[in-house]
């Protein structure tokens, strides 16, 4: 029991529904008829099964025992663990295949890029900007994808495509902040990172460049579909970026600054899905 706690515990689903459930979430905002009963099973599969596992597969090679997103002091992994996570991504795509091929291939894809990012026969994670790419396309452009095909919605056009690439960017703005303070477990392991890479400057340069340029890609392709959503998603999103800004440029890489780092992104990432999740209810009571 005390395992089975354990793996669940590196599921971090506090972590998938709360901070990288924005990008499936706006699906539901740029979909007229959506197919609720469809959308919310599929939010379980993509955030239980495909990240969760995920993350349980990421963690069972990783083997941290400091800090790292989500958890300040990840429990032990057992053998037993590496093959659970990827019985749990592969009964996700078997889920996924009856929405459709085209959702299934998007599923797989995200599959894929979690399978390089993490496993030593590739590492993504120990690159830094295949790390970039293989987080923005997996949690970030794939996740919107999903969404919208699981609301219902086809096909994906050059708008989607433009919104999830600002979904990408708001998510990764603060990916590489965690590692700031991993970095000699990441070194010992070999792995090159982005923070190891371009240091606490070029991490705070990434969320300050990233964050802007998703916060106004979402705010201009809601404002076209409707003008008030998008002035005020704009107006909570640009508040947010002028706030978190104030902690990230006062960050100095100390161990000590870890919880108030997670509380930091634990808040941009939850008012993030805070809003669209009141926005949808809103949407719902109104349908209703």
């Amino acid at each position: 029991m005390k395992q089975l706690l354990n793996f669940i515990i590196h599921l971090r689903l506090h972590y998938q529904f709360f901070i990288l459930s924005g990008g499936y979430l706006m699906a539901a905002l740029f979909v007229d008829a959506v197919a609720w009963d469809q959308f919310w099973l599929q939010f379980l599969n993509v955030h239980v099964l495909l990240f969760g596992g995920a993350t349980a597969y990421n963690s069972w090679w990783d083997k941290d025992e400091g800090p790292i997103g989500g958890l300040k002091s990840p429990p032990k992994m057992n053998v037993w663990m590496w093959p659970a996570s990827l019985i749990m991504q592969y009964a996700g795509l078997g889920w996924a295949i009856t929405v459709g091929w085209n959702y299934a291939i998007i599923y797989a894809v995200s599959m894929l890029f979690f399978w390089l990012y993490s496993t030593p026969l590739a590492r993504w994670k120990g690159k830094p900007i295949l790390s970039i790419v293989a987080i923005g396309v997996s949690t970030g452009t794939n996740s919107f994808f999903l969404g919208y095909l699981a609301a219902g919605a086809y096909p994906i056009s050059f708008s989607e495509d433009i919104i999830a690439l600002g979904v990408a960017a708001i998510i990764l703005s603060l990916y590489p902040v965690s590692q700031i303070y991993q970095t000699e477990e990441d070194g010992g392991r070999g792995d090159r990172t982005f923070a190891i890479r371009f240091g606490l400057k070029g991490v705070k340069w990434f969320f300050a460049i990233l964050f802007l340029l998703g916060a106004t890609l979402l705010s201009v392709m809601l404002y076209h579909q409707n003008e008030q959503l998008g002035m005020i998603f704009g107006g909570v999103t640009f508040t947010a970026y002028t706030v978190l800004s104030t902690f990230v440029w006062k960050l100095k890489g100390n161990q000590d600054e870890y919880d108030t780092v997670m509380k930091m992104k634990f808040f941009a990432s939850f008012s993030f899905v805070a809003f669209i999740g009141g926005t949808l209810l809103l949407q719902i009571l109104f349908q209703n």
